[in-house]
């Protein structure tokens, strides 16, 4: 349970940062530019997600491959807490 805590608190801290980032970046533009830089702070912040989602969660947490590397996203009938954690905050 506490490690869901601590995800689910990483997750916030990240988004956070998200935003800042796109503070600090508009405030290094002119006015004009502001909205480029945010729809690309947002953008970025998509793609990142839809490629964990995509690729390093099967990584993470897929079957093993000679207990090496995963290969694909697990069942859901398998999930806990922890994998419906990672996979929806990630």
């Amino acid at each position: 349970m506490l490690d869901i805590l601590w995800v689910i608190l990483c997750a916030i801290l990240v988004s956070t940062m998200q935003a800042d980032f796109c503070c600090l970046e508009s405030g290094l533009v002119r006015a004009k530019n502001s909205i480029n830089v945010a729809i690309k702070n947002l953008v970025d912040f998509c793609i990142a997600s839809l490629m964990f989602s995509l690729v390093g969660f099967p990584l993470m947490f897929g079957e093993s491959f000679f207990g090496f590397i995963g290969t694909d996203i697990p069942t859901t009938t398998t999930w806990n807490a922890e994998n419906y954690t990672f996979f929806c905050l990630s």
